[in-house]
């Protein structure tokens, strides 16, 4: 593995692992807040988001630890993806979020 290539990987295991807390924080500011209109699916679109972020961390540390060329490419692409799928959803569920506390 090149040297670009676990940079980016090290930058994206630190990311997913941060915005994973965020999500959980999210989820529990939320339910905390007892907000009923809404609550449910943002509760739920960030705990997807948190999901797919610890997945996506997973998938980063795999990549980091594994010697096949093929392997690590495969992984950082899926990491790739699970990141892009769970940054839109946890944006999606702040506009939600936003619109129904305003």
């Amino acid at each position: 593995m090149d040297n670009n290539t676990r940079e980016e990987l090290r930058h994206l295991l630190s990311t997913s692992g941060t915005m994973a807390g965020l999500c959980i924080t999210g989820t529990t500011l939320f339910s905390t807040l007892g907000r009923t209109t809404g609550g449910t699916v943002v509760d739920d679109i960030f705990v997807i988001s948190a999901l797919f972020f610890l997945l996506c961390t997973y998938c980063v540390f795999w990549a980091l630890r594994t010697k096949h060329q093929r392997t690590v490419q495969l992984l950082t692409r899926i990491a790739e993806g699970l990141f892009a799928v769970a940054l839109t959803a946890m944006v999606s569920a702040g506009f939600i979020m936003t619109y129904t506390i305003w």
